[in-house]
């Protein structure tokens, strides 16, 4: 317990260190949680499995909010223990997603930039009890974040008590790492002083009232790895058809070699395309992201990436041992900030970003639909590709043309639920190729992306489609009466081709 203890700089703390289970015993009933953790990493493990626990005996329903989604099975656990009454912003979990598309609790999917402005002005419940992991607790009390920061810092400022989680499995040279900025009410605060990636602007570590903290708790254990796939053959050619759209850019004099700061979502799709940049010619590039994957540490070893500034760093097993067993190599290359300022939209827009998001499905018209499965069935939840892409300069999705080998067509008519508008997308890519939608008006798209996006399978009844809509008129023109006929018929057939008489 004495080395645990020396992670406790402030003496009159370590008198509250507490059993998890008796951190969980505060908890109950109608209380909101504001817990740590963005896309699996730096999330509070012990407390919440604490209270898991107790669920087998005691009746009671809490709030949970988050960065995004949590790691260490938590989310799992939480919904199978049916002790959730609302959830937000965002989670990746199949069991909670199953309890959400069934109704059984809430979810209130949003922009991940959103949930500290609604904290801050009181709009959503109050948070009874913020639960943060952490490397340490410093001599003035500054809690030290660990793999994330998400919105701890700005459920410290709000709850009405904290509960640190100190990980002792997360390595101290994290420490000087953080970088924590908070914005004054919106009407009242000053512009964001972030003009390049490598900015410091804030804190290293999360100051709060020492009185609020009520209990700390150690931990030892990792985060969960992350789970995406290594690049296929498909996102390697998505990757050579970017790559060429980026070096048409620099052609054309809107880019430079070095391009512009990078961002790129969750995801293996997204994680792949970047990857794809290690044998580019790109070379002393930035990146302005809410979460780092293994490609960002792929490009770091290539010479690739000179800076890197996130909210969240997420790996997969192999290469989170391999960056935190030698993070010397990579800690003044990087900084965490909160996820209000990696997805806030001043700060996107001021530095030009070129942002790389994947989509479910987008129409012939280039809206995109990057939630709901069908229109209704809820995936993971919008997360921060919306922050990205109505302020990015270059608002990239991507997304494999077919799904269900064949069956499902991620072009269709016109997406079953849009996110992000044809306003706000910029590039689509496909294994296909890549269609540029800027300046281009709905009727000049649809030839772009049902040509260049589209599975060959499916472009002539897109065609068909179209050419139909055509006869209806108007600025963006459509069969209403057939608009979801191929999400309809997925549902009834199990395929999104129609079936012609001989086939039948």
């Amino acid at each position: 317990m004495t080395a645990k203890l020396d992670r406790i700089h402030d003496e009159d703390l370590r008198g509250r260190v507490v059993s998890a289970e008796n951190a969980a015993s505060w908890i109950t009933d109608g209380m909101t949680l504001g817990m740590s953790g963005f896309t699996r990493a730096g999330d509070v493990k012990a407390v919440p499995t604490a209270l898991v626990n107790r669920a087998a005996h005691e009746q009671f329903k809490v709030n949970v909010f988050t960065g995004a989604s949590l790691g260490s099975d938590i989310d799992k656990m939480f919904a199978e223990a049916g002790i959730i009454n609302k959830r937000l912003p965002f989670q990746a979990d199949p069991v909670m997603r199953k309890k959400i598309n069934q109704g059984e609790f809430m979810f209130v999917d949003h922009h991940l930039s959103h949930t500290s402005e609604w904290i801050r002005h009181e709009v959503i419940e109050t948070i009874d009890y913020a639960i943060l992991e952490a490397i340490s607790i410093k001599e003035d009390g500054t809690i030290i974040p660990s793999t994330s920061i998400g919105n701890s810092l700005v459920f410290a400022e709000h709850a009405k008590n904290i509960i640190v989680e100190i990980n002792t499995a997360q390595p101290e040279l994290l420490e000087g790492v953080h970088d924590l900025y908070s914005p004054a009410k919106q009407g009242e605060r000053r512009p964001i002083p972030l003009t390049k990636p490598e900015d410091r602007i804030g804190e290293q570590g999360i100051k709060v009232d020492t009185s609020k903290i009520k209990g700390i708790v150690f931990t030892h254990q990792e985060d969960s790895p992350s789970t995406i796939t290594q690049p296929d053959e498909e996102t390697k050619i998505m990757a050579d058809h970017l790559l060429d759209f980026l070096r048409d850019e620099v052609k054309s004099g809107r880019l430079t070699e070095e391009l512009a700061p990078i961002q790129s979502g969750i995801g293996s799709v997204a994680n792949a395309v970047l990857h794809g940049m290690v044998d580019s010619e790109f070379e002393h590039l930035q990146v302005y992201s809410e979460v780092l994957q293994d490609a960002v540490f792929d490009l770091m070893d290539a010479g690739k990436v000179d800076f890197a500034s996130c909210c969240s760093i997420t790996l997969s097993e192999e290469r989170m041992k391999q960056v935190f067993s030698q993070f010397e190599n990579y800690r003044d290359k990087l900084v965490m900030r909160p996820q209000e300022i990696s997805n806030h939209p001043e700060i996107i827009r001021r530095l030009g970003l070129i942002s790389i998001n994947t989509a479910l499905e987008f129409d012939i018209y280039g809206n995109v639909n990057s939630t709901h499965v069908s229109g209704t069935k809820m995936m993971n939840g919008i997360g921060g590709s919306g922050d990205f892409a109505r302020n990015a300069k270059l608002a990239i999705f991507v997304t494999k043309s077919i799904a269900k080998d064949g069956d499902i067509s991620s072009i269709v008519p016109f997406a079953s639920h849009i996110d992000h508008t044809e306003h706000d997308v910029d590039v689509v890519v496909t294994e296909q190729g890549y269609a540029d939608l800027r300046g281009l008006a709905p009727r000049e798209r649809v030839p772009q992306i049902i040509e260049n996006c589209a599975h060959p399978m499916y472009r002539e009844q897109l065609w068909n489609y179209y050419l139909e809509a055509l006869e209806h008129g108007g600025q963006t023109p459509h069969v209403l009466e057939k608009a979801f006929s191929w999400h309809t018929n997925y549902a009834k057939n199990g395929t999104m081709q129609e079936r012609t008489l001989e086939t039948v």
